[in-house]
């Protein structure tokens, strides 16, 4: 059974009730349970979530939500909260403050792993051009091997350039959706946090540092997560463009 689960931790330092907050007219958590529900690939989703608030607004769009413990350290801590309980053998972490997430994201993850049984882990990539975001700490960039593995994830500029203009002509970026082999996400979680995540803050090098091998797939759009009121305001512009009714 393939498992989509969405965490959605109700308390968000920088944006108080993120799941919540309304977009354009609905939830953010229902844009993004809309979003994942229309992925092919998935036999059940669910929201994973820490507070009754959320639990109630997802029952009223018709969704499925379960209640984890609120001291979960992480996100993927929260999905195999929810997933464990379940007979799933592959889990897919939708991250929950992406109310732009197409359903093929969630498609090419789960294909990408079950294509290749040597994948214990598989993530997106979306190819970028130019400086913008290329410098910015909040923007994950990822190097890869000719055969699309993950070498390495930072918050840095990577790879560097020489060139006069220093940025390559085409960077990738992270996009934090993944899908886990159940045995593998059953690992990851009982880990202590890794060296490598612990300077750049990101979790997935705790997968890369015990020799999981990551699958990277390429994203057939971009991105835009919720973490600031500025945010809410670039999301509501690009669901009034239409991008999403």
């Amino acid at each position: 059974m393939v498992l989509g689960v969405i965490p959605a931790r109700y308390g968000s330092v920088r944006l108080a009730g993120k799941p919540l907050v309304r977009l354009n007219g609905r939830t953010m958590i229902q844009h993004v349970w809309e979003g994942a529900k229309r992925a092919k690939r998935l036999d059940r989703l669910l929201v994973a979530t820490d507070d009754q608030r959320v639990v109630e607004a997802v029952k009223s769009f018709g969704g499925e939500a379960v209640m984890t413990a609120p001291e979960l350290p992480s996100g993927t801590d929260r999905v195999w909260a929810a997933a464990k309980t379940t007979s799933a053998d592959l889990i897919v972490n939708i991250q929950g403050d992406e109310p732009l997430i197409d359903s093929a994201m969630v498609d090419r993850l789960v294909e990408a792993i079950e294509g290749d049984r040597s994948a214990g882990m598989a993530t997106l990539r979306f190819p970028m051009k130019g400086k913008e975001g290329y410098a910015q700490r909040s923007v994950v960039k990822v190097v890869s091997d000719l055969n699309g593995w993950a070498l390495y994830f930072s918050r840095s500029p990577i790879p560097g350039c020489k060139g006069e203009d220093g940025v390559p002509a085409v960077w990738y970026k992270h996009l934090g959706f993944y899908a886990y082999r159940r045995d593998i996400l059953e690992k990851f979680v009982g880990w202590s946090p890794s060296a490598f995540e612990t300077t750049e803050g990101l979790e997935q090098l705790r997968a890369l540092e015990h020799g999981v091998k990551i699958k990277l797939v390429d994203s057939p759009k971009d991105t835009l997560a919720v973490d600031t009121a500025e945010d809410v305001q670039k999301v509501e512009k690009v669901l009034k463009e239409g991008v999403r009714s």
